[in-house]
């Protein structure tokens, strides 16, 4: 399962959100974090309609999005969005 995670590199939220999903990655195994930088990635930014940093979209099987987070999640808020994707 994957989650990505939209950042910018003068962004001080991120680094808290980097904690959060560090976390959420030690308690579900299965989850890979998908770091993407605004600036370097923008073409992918701008399609998933990205706006502020960070934002952290979660999709299901299918590719839906399931869960968007803007600003800094809870590890609560990120699990319970991933056992909405499964």
């Amino acid at each position: 399962m994957q989650l990505t995670f939209f950042s910018s590199a003068f962004c001080e939220p991120c680094l808290q959100t980097r904690s959060v999903l560090a976390e959420v990655e030690r308690l579900v195994p299965a989850v890979t974090v998908r770091e993407l930088d605004v600036a370097r990635d923008n073409a992918e930014a701008e399609a998933a309609g990205i706006r502020n940093t960070p934002t952290i979209l979660v999709r299901d099987a299918a590719g839906d999005e399931v869960f968007r987070a803007a600003g800094v999640p809870a590890v609560a808020q990120v699990l319970t969005a991933l056992a909405h994707a499964l």
